[in-house]
């Protein structure tokens, strides 16, 4: 939308007149602000609701298929949903650990289920054996020690 150009008027009449409205106009920019970060303050509420839900559902479908299901939600939605830890289990020797997402070097849209193959168990890793891990669900807490702790 282009820029409105108001050129000023020569007689005092039409002067205060087009004051008045470019007080109207200023009165306007506020109230279109401040209804805008209403609106956006709603979408973000939503968008957080609906990543909740998904990470739920998620969980649901891992718990009564037992493993990992495609598709699943992406490291950000999860983070944003309220379930930033991942709890992981050993195929090897299962230790059950839980996985900070939010510090893991992967892209923000990288899928939970993605990370099945790309994370290992540290306690295997000292034998020398590298074994995947199995994905559990993802946990609003930590709800297991650090092995090596």
């Amino acid at each position: 939308m282009a820029p409105k150009h108001h050129p000023t008027p020569l007689s005092g009449g039409l002067r205060s007149a087009l004051n008045k409205e470019l007080g109207k106009a200023r009165a306007m920019t506020t109230v279109l602000a401040q209804r805008s970060a209403e609106l956006r303050t709603e979408g973000e509420k939503l968008i957080r609701q609906a990543d909740n839900l998904l990470v739920e559902s998620w969980n649901e479908r891992m718990w009564a298929d037992g493993e990992p299901i495609d598709p699943s939600p992406t490291i950000d939605q999860a983070i944003n949903g309220g379930y930033p830890w991942l709890e992981i289990e050993c195929s090897r020797c299962k230790t059950r650990r839980d996985v900070d997402l939010a510090v893991l070097r992967h892209p923000p849209t990288t899928f939970v289920h993605d990370l099945a193959s790309r994370l290992r168990c540290s306690k295997c890793a000292k034998a020398n054996r590298r074994p995947a891990a199995t994905l559990l669900q993802l946990a609003p807490r930590r709800s297991h020690a650090d092995p090596e702790t």
